[in-house]
């Protein structure tokens, strides 16, 4: 089976299951990281089969926003998160920012932390509202719609004004987890990638907005001046395999504006991440983690590192065509070919999870939503990957 006709079924089989394609037989089930890809999966179907407007992935949108843009049925407290009666709640649904999804309440006022309770507790993510925030960029870019550039940019404004903090040693942070009104921290730590992937977020938004021409659109000056210096010095590398693929991924997020911008928002950003990736693949490729069976395996752990290596041709290809983004001689092209050991990886981990064997144990069931939509993105990477426009300047480069 072709991989987009395979991509197709699973996405189809996907909006069944969660009640997006059968209304009124199924309560829909919306959970906004996988809600994020699957949106940018069914852009990139629509564009295989010529489709200028993603009816899919607009229903899918919608229903997000009118599901995770509310309070959860059990609580006693009905409404938008926003505070907004339904009718302006429906001009700005993310005004108060999206759940995320999980079955289990979030931790009330005076309840004790269980940080084992708390990954399947509600509340919202920094680093979800950013997939979201990407998903809608992709979508309005590819329809032209620039009002989904203006849900983006209220998103990025009111998760960066509930996230962020100043610490006792005079820098700023960002809480990892907010309770659902974004009233307080529900975990206090921070992701490690959590301000870059919001500083690139606020330079895609406002790249777009730009591009696009998107009248009133909001000023993110002052977010990603802050998450600039949150970033300012930070060793990027990792070797958690959805955190390398993140990482590829957002590099190519950055490069795709740097020519339009001219600058990036702090000096030699694109080359410090793709650094840090090469020094994280190079552990995580000796790691013996790809020789287990699927039973000790996260499946979309390991499928975000496949999406996020196929970031690397593209920016390959973009740098030949515009060698400005990388200033500083030959050094980035050495970079760029180091990778190449690494690009074995992305078949490896793609054909492991097509193995139906593979996909039967626990581990790959016990979270199917999120495994088959993120095998689904690497089977067709471009809507998540590629930002393309209507106009004349194409974001993306031909690979």
């Amino acid at each position: 089976m072709k991989n987009e006709d395979l991509a197709q079924k699973i996405m189809t089989e996907y909006g069944e299951r969660t009640g997006l394609l059968s209304a009124g037989k199924t309560e829909p089930r919306r959970y906004l990281w996988t809600d994020a890809f699957a949106v940018c999966n069914y852009i990139a179907l629509a564009r295989l089969h010529g489709q200028d407007s993603p009816d899919l992935a607009a229903r899918l949108v919608d229903q997000v926003h009118e599901v995770l843009g509310r309070r959860r049925p059990d609580d006693p407290r009905q409404g938008r998160l926003s505070g907004l009666e339904d009718q302006e709640g429906r001009q700005h649904p993310t005004a108060g920012g999206l759940r995320i999804g999980k079955k289990m309440p979030e931790r009330r006022l005076k309840e004790s932390f269980d940080e084992s309770l708390e990954w399947e507790r509600d509340g919202q993510y920094y680093h979800y509202l950013t997939k979201w925030m990407h998903a809608l960029c992709c979508f309005g870019s590819y329809t032209n719609n620039t009002q989904y550039l203006h849900w983006a940019a209220e998103l990025a404004e009111r998760g960066h004004a509930a996230f962020s903090y100043g610490a006792a040693d005079g820098s700023r942070r960002l809480y990892w987890k907010m309770s659902i009104d974004l009233s307080r921290p529900q975990v206090s730590s921070m992701g490690h990638h959590d301000p870059l992937d919001g500083l690139i977020t606020c330079v895609e938004i406002t790249g777009l907005c730009a591009l696009l021409r998107a009248p009133g659109c909001r000023d993110l000056a002052d977010p990603t001046s802050d998450l600039a210096d949150m970033c300012r010095g930070v060793n990027w590398a990792t070797t958690d395999p959805l955190g390398l693929g993140t990482l590829l991924a957002d590099a190519w997020r950055l490069a795709q504006f740097l020519p339009l911008t001219g600058e990036p928002p702090l000096p030699g950003l694109l080359t410090d991440m793709l650094e840090a990736a090469v020094r994280g693949l190079s552990v995580y490729a000796r790691d013996k983690a790809l020789h287990l069976p699927a039973a000790y395996r996260l499946a979309f752990r390991e499928l975000g590192l496949a999406i996020g290596l196929q970031a690397i041709p593209r920016i390959e290809s973009l740098a030949r065509r515009n060698p400005d983004i990388f200033p500083g001689g030959p050094g980035p092209a050495l970079l760029l070919a180091e990778f190449k050991q690494y690009q074995p990886l992305q078949e490896q981990i793609l054909h492991f999870w097509l193995n139906k064997e593979n996909r039967e144990v626990p581990a790959w069931t016990e979270h199917a939503d999120i495994n088959m939509v993120m095998l689904a993105t690497c089977l067709v990477p471009d809507g998540f990957l590629d930002i393309q426009t209507k106009t004349e300047n194409r974001v993306q480069p031909e690979i």
